[in-house]
């Protein structure tokens, strides 16, 4: 961390609110900070709070790129972002990341990925190849250097558009979420890589939930409330405050269903599965029982995505066999598939293109069966706590309730089987609290759950299983309900932002 705050501002934020197309309140609402060359400035706050906005705002994307109600005054490096005559001319000085990696990357390698950028500025060969081999190493994506991107896990992808931004060099880094999908391990790395650039002189200001490594590197934090900042300090005062205001909050796991006796729901044997001669998976055998929550954990790259996407035929298997509620999930239609397993995907976004909530989960169902009258969307949407939204634009709502809309959309077609890829990613410990809570209903009524998840501190709340991968194999499967769960496994999960302040508008 940087201890000299008089150096020069890099970024600057005066009076700045913002209200996008269509809304009648703003997402933004007299937003005032400046981060400092060489200052980390970490932002916080509940999911919806506007950090997002935020994060569009200080990179001049609102400027360029969106419509709405801009007021206030954004300055980046000394120059209004409005002078600025595009993005590509901000991009030269500004490197962003946002959540969604799979929307960055687009080269068919991981080391042009990277590479891309620094072709663009004129730099010579020999620094070019400085610069590739030294952030890929930090990053950790060395041995990933001739994979494609879209084989590659979350996490993986992640730390993929994280190493293209940080080898641009450039003098402003805005991250929103950049650590949500990584493991323990990799968030380490990328906050070790984060405070030697701040040690260079770079200006940072990260948007995360969770807290621990990356909070311990920031010079400030602020939390973020309803599109304004509403409190500003240390890290370590900020947790404090948080804590003995106590503002935590931990869910409460539903009473735990009996173990079924009756044969698996899902029962996988010998399962190989290769990416262009990369072996993802090694021979795995699983059974999954009737009615049981089942969480798949492990580090970035383990085989966690891969192994699910098996289960509704996403992916077939190059060696072995796959059963869904009898079905050979190797050769029966997806199309057929859905009407047993439900997955809802890391990133919501992916599922959502309709013009109405109400339209979203209603698609599904049509596809299903056309022909039926008695589409029950009103129930799923219900169930999620979304049926006064029904009318509403699904790219309006919060990150939460955008989670929530995709499991509805799942949910409406009944499946026996609902898998969820890092269902709580991005989300705060209150909006994360409601969508377990929704899991745990749809269990206790006989739906089986299987959730791809780094926090464990939902797992040890709601798992009736935990199944850890390394390197495509299963290396633990031990079952447990409530607080016994995964004492070892839990100890070194990432510490969750304490703040918990109801929802507002769109993040």
């Amino acid at each position: 961390m940087t201890s000299d705050l008089g150096r020069e501002t890099a970024l600057s934020l005066k009076g700045v609110s913002y209200t996008y197309p269509g809304s009648e309140s703003p997402a933004l609402d007299g937003i005032n900070f400046d981060v400092r060359r060489g200052e980390i400035v970490f932002v916080t706050g509940p999911t919806g709070a506007g950090k997002t906005t935020l994060c569009l705002a200080a990179s001049g994307i609102l400027y360029h790129e969106y419509g709405g109600t801009l007021n206030g005054a954004i300055t980046i490096l000394g120059k209004s972002a409005r002078d600025y005559r595009s993005m590509a001319e901000i991009g030269r000085h500004v490197g962003v990341v946002f959540d969604d990696a799979d929307a960055q990357l687009i080269f068919s390698t991981v080391e042009e990925e990277v590479a891309s950028g620094l072709e663009n500025l004129g730099i010579s060969r020999e620094e070019m190849r400085r610069r590739l081999r030294q952030v890929m190493e930090a990053t950790g994506i060395a041995d990933l250097a001739d994979r494609a991107p879209h084989t590659l896990s979350g996490g993986q992808k992640q730390r993929v558009a994280i190493a293209a931004t940080l080898a641009l060099g450039t003098e402003v880094l805005v991250l929103d979420e950049p650590t949500a999908e990584l493991d323990a391990e990799a968030t380490g790395a990328v906050s070790a890589l984060l405070r030697r650039l701040s040690g260079e002189g770079t200006a940072v200001l990260i948007v995360e939930q969770k807290l621990g490594a990356i909070a311990a590197i920031a010079d400030r934090m602020l939390l973020v409330e309803g599109g304004a900042i509403t409190r500003e300090g240390s890290p370590a005062q900020m947790i404090q405050a948080a804590l003995t205001k106590g503002g935590s909050v931990r869910p409460t796991a539903p009473a735990a269903v009996p173990r079924s006796e009756a044969p698996p729901l899902i029962s996988v044997r010998g399962l190989v599965h290769r990416y262009d001669g990369v072996t993802a998976l090694g021979g795995l055998d699983l059974d999954v029982a009737p009615g049981e929550i089942v969480a798949v954990v492990g580090e970035n790259g383990s085989g966690k995505t891969t192994l699910v996407k098996h289960f509704n035929g996403l992916l077939r298997p190059t060696e072995g066999s796959v059963t869904v509620d009898g079905l050979d999930a190797a050769t029966v239609p997806v199309a057929e598939l859905a009407r047993h397993v439900g997955l809802v995907f890391q990133n919501p976004d992916t599922m959502l293109f309709a013009e109405t909530v109400e339209g979203e989960v209603a698609f599904g169902l049509q596809n299903i069966d056309p022909g039926d009258p008695g589409h029950p969307v009103d129930a799923a949407l219900a169930e999620v706590g979304l049926l006064h939204r029904k009318a509403a634009y699904p790219r309006s709502l919060s990150r939460g309730e955008r989670q929530r809309l995709a499991i509805a959309c799942v949910i409406a077609m009944r499946p026996k089987v609902i898998v969820l890829d890092e269902p709580t990613t991005g989300l705060d410990a209150r909006e994360s609290g409601r969508v377990m809570d929704i899991l745990g209903r749809l269990r206790y009524e006989g739906h089986t759950v299987v959730m791809v998840t780094h926090d464990m501190h939902l797992v040890e709340n709601y798992a009736d299983r935990i199944v850890r991968m390394e390197q495509g194999r299963i290396v633990r499967d031990e079952r447990t309900y409530g607080e016994e769960a995964c004492p070892k496994l839990c100890s070194t999960s990432p510490v969750r932002a304490p703040f918990t302040a109801s929802t507002h508008s769109p993040n």
